[in-house]
């Protein structure tokens, strides 16, 4: 089995950021900049990207580990992985819900934004439903990324221990669970305690999305061979996402009635739940436009020009993804709450997510901060208050280790 790149590559941290903020513009309640995110023009969107992304970082962060210091060890690490997403899982639910109670008993808002988020359910039941929320089977439609994510991360020791016999094993695995998830169905629960009872499964089937999580993963691991440069697959690719615009874009569905009756007729090609198919190759087609316009290596991202700032902007965010995205999911909430007092005119909007992508890069610049231990590289200080001696050593307080 090949080792993985241990290197960062630009063109991971760059896209990441970007699928960053327009994660957030989605999730900002009825934000008009949403009529102009990719998702409007075709039939993937930012949570392809996401996914993917995750799938080439994690070959990268743990695919060493599993080629270094072997199986047991990797997927040790992947369960420290999965434990912290999980924890961060929780905290999102709690945090929103707590901002989202807190809004409404300023009562300035007309709207019930707890109900809003189908949350009254949670509140009315809370002590069956803490239970589903703590054990993953109760999983509200907004929050429902990181769970996906977490089952999709328990499935990398399995794939490893299949590339280890043979790197086309774990793709053969993930092309049969997407099949199985679309055919079957295999889903999960999530509403598995409800007193009436319900059999919704989670909005995002991780036995469907895993498809495009390995194969980052196994582009980044060399389970995957990289695509050709070729022009005529870049006259496809660019076909592909042309051609996909009328069967995506709202103003040519409702002026084309074939288009919708297509739609109509069918959805699982581009159902988003179980990853339809053209969900899958509309986002190859725009990831292979995308690697090549980044260049070798990412190389036309590194070149000098006035756009670097921007470039640097996006790799910073998108290297701390996971704190960043756990942040918008929070936040886009309250600012959607500020547009619904403000008023959804061209100026509230801009402000509003203007003032949504400073936070994200805040949090980023802020995270990237702590996590550079800046406390170690800080000279020693010697501080004497009213005469007392400075600390000694650690190695003259053997008590104090």
């Amino acid at each position: 089995m090949e080792r993985p790149a241990r290197t960062r590559d630009p063109r991971l941290d760059v896209f990441r950021g970007l699928g960053m903020f327009i994660i957030l513009i989605a999730h900002i309640t009825d934000n008009p900049w949403t009529l102009w995110i990719p998702a409007r023009f075709g039939f993937s969107d930012a949570t392809e990207m996401f996914v993917f992304c995750s799938g080439m970082a994690s070959a990268i962060a743990f695919g060493g580990v599993f080629a270094r210091a072997g199986w047991i060890l990797g997927t040790a690490r992947i369960l420290h992985r999965i434990w912290q997403v999980y924890w961060v899982h929780i905290g999102v639910f709690l945090a929103t819900l707590t901002l989202m109670l807190g809004l409404n008993a300023t009562g300035l808002f007309r709207t019930d934004l707890v109900a809003a988020l189908n949350l009254k359910i949670f509140l009315d039941t809370a002590q069956i439903n803490l239970i589903g929320l703590l054990t993953l089977t109760y999983v509200p439609n907004y929050f429902d990324i990181l769970p996906m994510y977490l089952v999709i991360l328990a499935m990398i020791p399995v794939a490893m221990a299949l590339a280890r016999a043979d790197k086309r094993l774990p793709l053969a695995m993930s092309a049969m669970l997407w099949l199985a998830a679309g055919l079957l169905p295999l889903t999960l629960p999530a509403q598995f305690w409800f007193p009436a009872g319900s059999e919704r499964p989670w909005f995002f089937n991780p036995f469907a999305w895993q498809l495009v999580f390995f194969t980052g993963f196994g582009l980044m691991a060399g389970w995957l061979p990289a695509p050709p440069v070729r022009r005529d697959l870049v006259w496809l690719a660019m076909a592909a996402v042309v051609l996909s615009v009328p069967f995506a874009w709202y103003r040519a569905i409702d002026a084309l009635p074939f288009v919708k009756q297509w739609r109509a007729d069918w959805p699982a090609l581009y159902d988003k739940s179980s990853f339809g198919i053209l969900r899958y190759g509309h986002f190859l087609a725009l990831a292979y436009l995308a690697w090549i316009a980044a260049g070798p290596e990412g190389a036309r991202l590194r070149k000098p020009g006035p756009w670097q700032p921007l470039v640097r902007l996006l790799e910073q965010v998108g290297q701390q993804s996971l704190a960043v995205f756990a942040t918008s999911m929070v936040m886009a909430r309250a600012l959607g709450a500020v547009l619904d007092l403000a008023g959804r005119g061209m100026m509230a909007t801009l402000v509003v997510n203007l003032v949504g992508f400073a936070i994200l890069i805040a949090v980023a610049r802020t995270v990237g901060w702590f996590k550079s231990n800046p406390w170690k590289a800080a000279p020693k200080a010697v501080a004497h208050t009213h005469g007392a001696p400075a600390m000694p050593p650690a190695s003259a307080t053997p008590a104090l280790r």
